[in-house]
């Protein structure tokens, strides 16, 4: 199984005792999803709302520590995954509904990605 949160960020760079031009950057980046039961794999579900970042401070700080660079601005684009990763991932919502309090795997997707679920063919 294949799949990652993506994400746009921006950064900038403050050197001491020195200029850069630019020094704001935009990359992206890609954080791996666990398997869906594993450690992690409710990544979606505590980070993300309706396909926006629930707590752009929080998860900026995130993002710098994983960067190394203080990152300024961030946001969704998509969960990009294989279908066997999205298959397990519907699975396990499935098991647990109430966890999510919806009433169905579609509603859970739709709740905390919005429509930003890419799947990538083999």
């Amino acid at each position: 199984m294949d799949a990652a949160y993506v994400f746009a960020v921006a950064f900038r760079l403050d050197p001491d005792g020195a200029t850069a031009d630019p020094d704001r950057f935009e990359t992206t980046m890609e954080v791996p999803a666990s398997d869906p039961g594993d450690d992690g794999w409710l990544f979606f579900r505590d980070r993300l709302w309706r396909g926006e970042i629930g707590d752009e401070p929080s998860f900026r700080s995130l993002a710098s520590d994983r960067l190394g660079v203080a990152v300024t601005e961030a946001s969704f684009s998509e969960l990009r995954t294989d279908r066997d990763h999205l298959e397990a991932l519907k699975a396990e919502i499935a098991a647990d509904l109430g966890r999510f309090n919806a009433d169905s795997v579609d509603d859970v997707l739709h709740k905390y990605l919005g429509s930003s679920v890419h799947v990538r063919e083999r």
